[in-house]
């Protein structure tokens, strides 16, 4: 049997994504799945410092993933795509009729403008919402 594999994507690849491809991750583990998970952006921004250390308050660990383009992943075989922002919804490309989509819109909280405290709240609703939605996810579509 086939190892299915979900590609997350957003615009940057560089937060919403990378802590979707966090959660996923971990869920996993813990459901004791076999998938194959990525994330990828339209473009590839690096790794948000404060999705790391958002993460890291969660004890998921998120530092070590890499920030990566859509077309790295367009010759391989995705069963699951996940779009996590209108934009990277808007600009998918077309991948096979096979292939099962997702789209769930997150706020971007690097996007966020306020002092320390407003941003930080930010970060940290958006990894809830997130760690919610990946968990719900796997329940539901493995």
């Amino acid at each position: 049997m086939k190892i299915p594999t979900i590609l997350v994507i957003c615009t940057g690849n560089s937060c919403r994504s990378q802590m979707a491809e966090g959660y996923l991750k971990f869920f996993q583990k813990k459901m004791n799945l076999k998938i194959n998970i990525y994330s990828a952006g339209v473009r590839a921004e690096g790794v948000n410092t404060k999705a790391i250390a958002v993460m890291a308050n969660d004890n998921i660990d998120i530092s070590m993933q890499t920030s990566n383009k859509i077309d790295d992943y367009l010759n391989d075989d995705i069963s699951h795509v996940i779009t996590v922002c209108d934009h990277a919804y808007e600009n998918c490309p077309i991948f096979p009729k096979k292939t099962h989509f997702t789209h769930k819109n997150f706020k971007d909280p690097s996007k966020v403008i306020g002092d320390n405290n407003i941003i930080q709240k930010a970060f940290n609703d958006c990894r809830e919402e997130i760690k919610y939605f990946a968990e719900e996810y796997l329940k539901n579509n493995f």
